[in-house]
């Protein structure tokens, strides 16, 4: 049954905080009694109200009582539900009982408060479990929907409470829950309640049910991908970054301070370029509900006016400053991404310019990390691929604690690179990849061995570059046939060709194939042994656990071919990375300088899962005279310490292989067997037997004229001097047996 009545104004606050409309007592038994389903409750009851503006048609459900002060034929009602029906005093309103539905109880309920009154003056700490236990004393047995406000006291102070999520228990589903904010759902005493605050509301919140909605939340939005976000084969470093940067955020407060944490405030990502360290700290933006990320270049830092550069510094945390000092706890996280971190963080007293200007830089970082007044709302990320030049101090725990070297993908993260930046290809209509292309993406990801991610970019741009030019037409004005374009497995092949990578072997006129060039020649079983023995070492170094670091000394007189020896063992042993440092390289360099060098070819090796380096005449790299004797001291003890110094990660291997024909010399230098664990001989030609086989393979010589030369050639000879010959005897492409004897005996007067 449905009754009108004229809307009044309740008399007293209590009757405003109750959250209840109130009628007569002879108004409340009549309308009570229309309704059969009301409970046995004689002091309350559930109605739907209608008025002349309710354009839903479905009114608001409010709970009422009696009232002695209220006259006969009124309603009364509080500000706040006039506001919310948006009827005056005087308005005729029509009420019915309301039934309540089984489906309607509520298994969680978030409301958001904030302090009604002055919004001037520092945010007031609310106990938050304790909110929720009087809000549930207050408002049990009310119906919600969502944007229903309330207004409560609360330790002496007025609160308006606005519900901002329901979550109903589903009777059909043994338990599970459904949010739904827009039907009305019945506060039982049973309903969990979070507490949250409103934007800007003067409030700071403690206790579990400040954050135990959080449960239900989380930093990272929904449904990321990163294969969407084109980031690929970082998951190990992703998972360390996640770990332990972002893995207490995710959990209520009162857990975290129970366990006494801290939030992670940085992060520095390092590694060699290329390997998506930018990208990682680009797109970590995109998946966090944060604050929108502060991008910073390093040297923007910098101002050439005193006190410019640590006012830039303060400026960038001046946000996060000033919404925890509001919002305390629910302050949203502040994330600034420092590219190029060593410009404006190199050690303190490095710099020799007299300015002091980086060191200013770096006190006033540490004292907004983790000063006085530190932050907790606030996570930097800095990347660099130089860490060694960073101040250590902002290094250390509680402030860029977390490091994570971004480092060379592997062949399954290298497969999700390929097929991340192939993407595009494999999905459009029609398809701008060819089958055999898309079924070889594997063998292309196991072709490119340390191959960095920008790298592999490059590879599948060149690829399409190749696709592109097959199908333009010089000789038709550079017509074009736009609908064949297709990259074949061969734009592949052609781009590998070109693309070198950084931390792979070099090709053509600066690799190490010029250095035996003519082949080799097995001449005998003096070069097996040695054929042998390099293998097994190089064996050992692919697949011993125990052996990461293996040092090779190749010794013998001049002209023997250990150069050509240790290349051919580079070469062939297929390792992705593969450098020689020869004395030509560091012509005109000084001490300090050749050992820079030297040590940055180290550190490129370490980062590679197998690595070979070969260190060439070895007594022309340390400068080594017999007068005095003299020696370059700085370059030596470089080599002594690199060349017992292990790869750090773990699983990367590393084979040194040094030449020398001074090895008695270099010995007393300490370059013996203290730093070097194997040591080969390298013998000259001293039998026929071996002579004859060089001519005969070299020179293109019958046997029988290689037979009746090879006594000719006395004495110790070695194969490169041998070879010499062979050229400057041959005539026309033929090797004369006469000549190459006048040749000998001419270069032997």
């Amino acid at each position: 049954m449905s009754r009108a009545f004229r809307v009044a104004k309740q008399s007293d606050n209590d009757q405003a905080l109750s959250g209840k409309v109130f009628f007569s007592i002879q108004d409340f038994n009549e309308v009570k009694s229309s309704s059969p389903n009301q409970g046995t409750d004689d002091r309350s009851m559930l109605l739907v109200m209608n008025w002349a503006g309710d354009l839903s048609g479905q009114g608001v459900v409010w709970t009422a009582s009696p009232h002695h002060k209220v006259e006969p034929g009124c309603i009364a009602m509080s500000t706040v539900q006039r506001t919310l029906c948006q009827v005056t005093i005087d308005s005729s309103v029509t009420v019915s009982p309301y039934t309540v539905p089984p489906e309607s109880a509520l298994d969680s309920l978030e409301i958001a408060v904030d302090l009604r009154g002055s919004k001037t003056g520092n945010a007031i700490e609310v106990d938050a479990d304790k909110f929720g236990e009087e809000f549930t004393q207050t408002f049990k047995s009310m119906m919600f929907t969502g944007g229903t406000n309330l207004v409560m006291r609360f330790a002496g102070k007025i609160f308006s409470c606005t519900v901002k999520e329901m979550n109903f228990i589903d009777l059909q589903a043994a338990g599970g829950l459904g949010a739904d904010t827009s039907r009305w759902g019945q506060f039982l005493a049973s309903t969990a309640v979070y507490v949250t605050r409103e934007d800007g509301a003067m409030v700071r919140l403690t206790g579990a049910a400040a954050s135990g909605n959080q449960q239900k939340k989380t930093i990272f939005n929904k449904d990321f991908d990163f294969g969407k976000l084109g980031i690929g084969g970082l998951d190990a470093e992703f998972n360390v970054i996640f770990r332990r940067a972002f893995a207490s955020r995710i959990f209520p407060k009162h857990i975290i301070d129970q366990l006494g944490v801290k939030h992670v405030k940085g992060m520095l990502l390092y590694g060699p370029p290329g390997c998506g360290k930018t990208l990682i700290a680009r797109k970590i933006g995109e998946v966090l509900n944060s604050r929108e990320p502060k991008i910073v270049n390093g040297p923007e830092i910098l101002d050439k006016f005193v006190g410019g550069s640590e006012e830039k510094v303060r400026a960038l945390f001046a946000e996060a400053e000033a919404e925890q000092k509001s919002d305390g706890d629910d302050s949203m996280l502040h994330i600034i991404i420092f590219d190029e971190f060593d410009a404006i963080c190199k050690k303190r007293g490095s710099t020799s310019d007299n300015t002091g200007t980086t060191d200013t830089v770096v006190n006033q970082l540490l004292s907004k990390i983790d000063g006085v007044e530190s932050l907790n709302n606030i996570l930097l990320i800095g990347m660099t691929n130089r860490k060694d030049m960073i101040d250590e101090a902002i290094l250390r725990p509680g402030r860029l604690e977390v490091h994570v070297e971004i480092g060379l993908p592997d062949e399954r993260g290298r497969l999700q690179i390929i097929d991340i930046k192939t993407a595009s290809m494999r999905k459009s209509n029609p398809k701008r990849i060819s089958d055999e292309a898309e079924s070889r993406l594997e063998e292309l990801a196991q072709r490119t061995k340390n191959f960095t991610g920008a790298e592999l970019e490059g590879l599948v741009r060149n690829a399409a570059q190749s696709a592109l030019n097959r199908e333009v037409k010089p000789e038709e004005g550079m017509a074009i046939d736009a609908a064949a374009v297709q990259v074949q497995w061969g734009d592949f092949e052609h781009a590998l060709t070109e693309t070198i990578p950084k931390f792979g072997r070099p090709e053509g006129e600066d690799g190490m194939e010029a250095l035996y060039a003519e082949g080799m020649v097995n001449y005998g079983a003096a070069f097996e042994h040695i054929d042998e023995l390099v293998n097994r070492c190089v064996g050992q170094v692919r697949t011993s656990e125990r052996t990461p670091l293996l040092t090779m000394l190749l010794e013998g007189p001049p002209k023997t071919g250990k150069t050509a020896i240790a290349a051919h063992l580079a070469v062939n042993s297929q390792f992705p990375f593969a450098r020689i440092i020869s004395p030509d390289q560091l012509v005109g360099l000084s001490e300090f300088s050749k050992c820079a060098r030297i040590k940055e070819v180290f550190s490129d090796a370490y980062r590679s899962p197998l690595s070979c380096i070969v260190l060439d005449d070895l007594e022309r790299l340390i400068e080594y005279v017999n007068v005095g004797p003299r020696f370059a001291n700085t370059v030596l003890q470089t080599l002594l310490v690199l060349l017992k110094k292990r790869p750090s990660k773990p699983g990367n291997r590393l084979l040194v292989v040094a030449t020398t024909s001074m090895s008695q010399n270099l010995a007393d230098l300490g370059l013996d067997d203290s730093c070097l664990n194997v040591s080969i001989n390298v013998p000259p030609l001293t039998e026929p037997s071996a002579v004859q086989t060089v001519l005969a393979e070299a020179g293109n010589m019958s046997q029988t004229d290689a037979a009746a030369i090879a006594p000719e050639v006395t004495g110790d000879v070695g194969i490169k001097e041998l070879l010499s010959l062979v050229e400057m005897a041959r005539e026309e492409g033929t090797v004369l047996p006469d000549r190459f004897i006048e040749c000998y005996h001419q270069l032997k007067m």
